[in-house]
């Protein structure tokens, strides 16, 4: 079927990928930008922004967040504006006008202490500023009223943005070797991937009255990868040279601390979504081929 859909976020990897499968399912999305709504502004401004949206759509995403996550430590008000107050004036301006929510949280909202996939209803212990302003938000949306998701996923990447992989492919240019840390774990996500998996989540939500609202984890499947071993698949799918430095996160200081084990639980989403995810490193191959399609459409515009 086609949706109706407004996403908050248009330049993002998420949104783009977002804009991009929607077009391709047939459904109409409405992109909303910073000047169309500015997470950072005040609520009733944020309220005012959701009710002038179109009647009759289906639902709204929120795909547009605070999320440096080091710059979060010293920017506390800014993260808990745009992840915790923000989402929650949304919420209940969605909850007053009848329109089904989906909010785009992370795994940072755990401490990353476990030893098997956590589960969306697992106990939450963000290590910083970042997990704990998405908490905020998640437990605002799930008390407004709304009809609404939480989806969490971790790890997210794709084949033009700013993000790991177009990272190491850039070092791969010019370094023999790049030093990774190699004792964080998850699965890496693919954003076209995740958006499809956001769409059906949508589906879902606008069609099955009785759908349990409420938290899903969505990543890539496949055996879980330190960011290391990603690293390695990358140059390895690239057929490159570089070799890669396995470090501990100790010899790598960041300002806010990361979970050291980011895998998601994935089956309440795969079971009552019917919307299996693929291996992480099919998500890899089509990032790196999207990645080559946009070196190549740069080429030819130079030429």
């Amino acid at each position: 079927m086609s949706l109706r859909l407004a996403v908050i976020g248009k330049t993002g990897q998420l949104a783009r990928a977002l804009l991009r499968e929607g077009e391709a399912s047939g459904h109409q999305i409405i992109a909303l930008d910073r000047d169309a709504l500015d997470l950072a502004t005040k609520p009733i401004d944020i309220k005012t922004a959701i009710a002038a949206l179109p009647a009759g759509l289906d639902g709204l995403i929120i795909a547009a967040a605070y999320t440096d996550v080091d710059g979060a430590e010293s920017n506390a008000d800014l993260a808990y504006a745009v992840n915790s107050t923000a989402p929650a004036a949304i919420a209940n301006a969605c909850a007053q006008h009848d329109i089904p929510l989906i909010y785009i949280s992370t795994d940072y909202v755990f401490d990353g202490e476990a030893d098997q996939p956590y589960a969306p209803d697992d106990d939450t212990d963000p290590l910083g500023v970042y997990g704990a302003s998405k908490l905020d938000g998640e437990l605002a949306v799930l008390s407004s009223g709304a009809r609404a998701l939480i989806l969490r996923t971790a790890w997210v990447y794709d084949g033009t943005g700013n993000n790991f992989l177009t990272t190491m492919l850039k070092k791969s240019e010019t370094q023999d070797m790049v030093s990774v840390v190699d004792d964080q774990f998850g699965r890496p996500t693919y954003a076209g991937d995740l958006a499809r998996a956001v769409l059906k989540a949508a589906e879902g939500l606008s069609e099955e009255a009785d759908l349990e609202a409420g938290v899903y984890h969505i990543t890539n499947g496949g055996e879980d990868v330190s960011w290391a071993g990603f690293a390695k698949a990358i140059f390895k799918a690239k057929n490159t040279n570089t070799n890669v430095d396995e470090i501990p996160t100790s010899d790598f200081p960041t300002t806010a601390e990361r979970p050291a084990y980011s895998v998601l639980n994935t089956d309440s989403f795969e079971r009552i979504f019917r919307h299996p995810m693929p291996d992480w490193q099919a998500g890899l191959r089509a990032a790196l081929d999207e990645h080559d399609d946009a070196l190549e459409e740069s080429r030819d515009e130079t030429t």
